[in-house]
């Protein structure tokens, strides 16, 4: 298969113009090529863990070690 049977074939199927295809650069992948990539990076994913940014963000409204329960007589 060609690059241009890849090209034709997405733009019949997606209905997008053939130069937007091109433009965008469409290739047939190798399964048996498992560590391809055409733009690596070595910056961490971009992810947020909001439990943790939660904890982050909590605070006492009351400082806790000055709060102390006292019994009223």
């Amino acid at each position: 298969m060609t690059q241009q049977d890849v090209d034709t074939a997405v733009a019949t199927v997606t209905g997008e113009d053939l130069c937007e295809i091109r433009r965008l650069g469409f290739s047939i992948a190798d399964p048996d090529e498992v560590n391809f990539d055409p733009e690596p990076d070595d910056l961490p994913p971009n992810i947020i863990d909001w439990d943790e940014l939660e904890l982050e963000r909590n605070f006492a409204v009351v400082d806790q070690r000055d709060f102390s329960l006292r019994r009223v007589a």
